[in-house]
């Protein structure tokens, strides 16, 4: 049986491709890896985006007919990051802990609007801004990560309905509702971290990874760094649930001796009997 069920979200007109590294790190530490494609994008290209439709998606990674009871644990890198502090906050009884990477500053104000007056631009180009986005993918990163981007296809058609959804999110609410344990993850150098230290503080428990000389695209610029986040946040969640499960362990036994002793059966004590 896997130790976790861990669950990865890719960023905006990427898909489960950009994953590719991080699965076969991970899968090396017994975990159950688990990549998927947003709607509208990877073999959901042509797809229509929705808010909805995403969070099905979510879930149905999480939780497919038949999951092993293990520890679940979802991971998402910016838009996947937002999504997935979206989803931790309502459904709480579907996840066990969450990575949010890369989503460090609030979807709204003068940023967003910038953004999307960026993006009208990008999609008023020839190509959609196709050759600009494979440019900056290979400028950026390296050859192996740059070839996992763009192994899955860019989704050229989502930026309008995705920033539409940004809008209409609120992490720093998202998160003072989550009730399992976070990992807020940024690169050094990311430029979403406007709204880090804000929103760890928002946060019932969460803590703050920064990863050194990493930018935005953290888990591909660094990823032996953030694979060894993510199994550490594995580990405590097993951690968590050996301690959940002692508890609930002492308890069942402290009510079956209280029941014994209520009905007049003899109840002995391990704790000082004579001759032990």
């Amino acid at each position: 049986m896997p130790r976790a069920r861990v669950v990865l979200v890719h960023g905006l007109r990427t898909s489960a491709t950009m994953w590719r590294k991080q699965r076969a790190m991970l899968a090396r530490h017994d975990l159950d890896v688990v990549a998927i494609d947003l709607p509208g994008h990877g073999t959901r290209l042509g797809e229509p985006f929705s808010f909805d439709e995403a969070m099905r998606l979510i879930d149905e990674g999480l939780n497919p007919p038949g999951a092993l009871p293990v520890p679940r644990l979802l991971v998402g890198l910016s838009l996947g990051g937002y999504l997935a502090m979206e989803f931790a906050a309502t459904h709480p009884d579907r996840l066990d802990g969450l990575v949010a990477a890369s989503c460090g500053t609030r979807p709204r104000g003068p940023a967003l609007a910038g953004y999307r007056r960026l993006a009208a631009l990008i999609g008023r180009m020839p190509d959609r801004g196709r050759a600009l986005h494979d440019l900056m993918t290979r400028l950026f990163l390296s050859p192996g990560a740059a070839e996992d981007v763009l192994a899955g296809g860019v989704a050229l058609d989502v930026m309008a309905p995705v920033l539409e959804a940004a809008a209409s999110m609120d992490p720093e609410a998202a998160l003072a509702r989550i009730e399992v344990p976070v990992w807020l993850v940024n690169g050094r150098f990311d430029h979403f971290r406007f709204d880090e230290r804000r929103m760890l503080r928002a946060a019932r428990d969460a803590r703050l990874v920064v990863v050194p000389g990493a930018t935005h695209l953290v888990s591909l610029v660094r990823p032996d760094d953030f694979a060894a986040v993510v199994a550490g946040a594995v580990a405590e969640l097993e951690r968590r649930a050996a301690v959940a499960a002692r508890r609930r362990r002492i308890a069942r036994e402290s009510g079956s001796a209280q029941d014994g002793t209520a009905s007049g059966a003899p109840s002995t004590s391990r704790i000082g009997v004579a001759g032990e």
